[in-house]
């Protein structure tokens, strides 16, 4: 299958968890039994379910999809109100799937990585293409679409066709390793293959969609990654790390970047300025940098290693399909970009 993601989509903003080794590959037993837990947390659920635009009642598969794949590094809160001016400007997979790239990405401002706006459209047409602009409900089926990941084609059969099925993304992890395995500190989860089996094994059947969106909301309110809040949590009788988790700062990832800053901000730096251009006008290298640099800091390094290194930067992004460059001058140190409109 091409253009499927296998690294878990939503992840954690501070960095990697680190996994723990256990003693046995056993699943560990449930101090409370199973039946009861599961009570406790769906009566939870029923009583502090946050409210969410792609939560009601007969939403329609592409609102789910595209949720998700909003969902994958955005915040709810900011999610909750982009997605309804998306779903204004396409309404359904057909309009999505034939919007160009500048248009998309447009569409896309305010939530960061620019790359799941194209992912996602591309997504749209391999949907219209392949199943007659219909998101099909097989697992597998959706797996094949490009974007969509194990995490994204769980959610999408839980959430969207209400199949009985385990869904797993970091945040689903952390809690139930605190669950049903000892962790000492709040950067630890358990192995992985544990935790997948483990999820099959425990969700009530007929009850996956409202099961997931519960462990969801309970990780992100009360199970939090740093310092859960056991004394208010619902579980706390079934959990075997209950008030004796000690807060630990997971490890940060080391990033390319330049003066201090990930070129990941730089990336949508570049991609903000563009969007807010005159439409379909070409952007000249030494305006991108006055704008995306505060003078101190554009004096801070040579000039030609700061023009090397925006080109790099830009020749990445058109790599990605974001933007087309236009050279300027006999070196790399000078040219003109913007958006692109064109797909190839």
């Amino acid at each position: 299958m091409t253009n499927k993601k296998t690294k878990p989509e939503r992840q954690e903003p501070a960095g990697e968890q680190r996994p723990v080794k256990q003693k046995s590959e056993r699943l560990p037993p449930f101090k409370a039994g199973l039946p009861a837990l599961q009570t406790a947390l769906l009566n939870w659920y029923s009583a502090h379910a946050r409210a969410f635009v792609w939560r009601a009642e007969n939403v329609p598969p592409y609102v789910t999809l595209v949720a998700e794949i909003m969902l994958q590094q955005t915040q709810t809160t900011r999610v909750q109100e982009k997605l309804p001016e998306f779903l204004e400007l396409f309404p359904n997979v057909q309009s999505l799937a034939a919007a160009d790239n500048a248009s998309i990405i447009r569409a896309w401002s305010g939530m960061g990585y620019n790359n799941r706006a194209l992912r996602l459209r591309d997504c749209a047409r391999a949907i219209v293409g392949k199943h007659a602009g219909i998101v099909p409900d097989e697992h597998e089926a959706l797996l094949a679409l490009p974007g969509i990941g194990p995490y994204t084609a769980a959610a999408l059969c839980a959430f969207a066709f209400h199949q009985d099925i385990a869904v797993l993304d970091v945040n689903i992890r952390r809690v139930y390793s605190r669950l049903f395995w000892r962790m000492e500190h709040s950067d630890q989860t358990a192995a992985v293959q544990l935790v997948d089996r483990l999820a099959h094994k425990v969700f009530p059947r007929g009850r996956s969609a409202a099961w997931h969106q519960a462990l969801m909301d309970l990780g992100a309110t009360v199970c939090i990654a740093f310092r859960p809040r056991c004394e208010a949590c619902a579980l706390s009788i079934h959990c075997a790390s209950a008030f004796r988790i000690t807060p630990r700062r997971p490890e940060k990832k080391k990033e390319a970047g330049f003066q201090g800053t990930p070129n990941r901000i730089w990336r949508g730096k570049i991609v903000e300025i563009l969007r807010n251009s005159d439409d379909g006008k070409w952007c000249d290298s030494s305006k991108v940098l006055q704008l995306i640099m505060p003078p101190a800091l554009f004096s801070a390094a040579p000039e030609s290693e700061t023009r090397i290194w925006l080109h790099k930067i830009v020749r990445g992004l058109e790599r990605d399909g974001l933007l087309e460059v236009k050279q300027s001058g006999r070196t790399d140190e000078k040219f003109h970009i913007r958006l692109r409109v064109r797909d190839g």
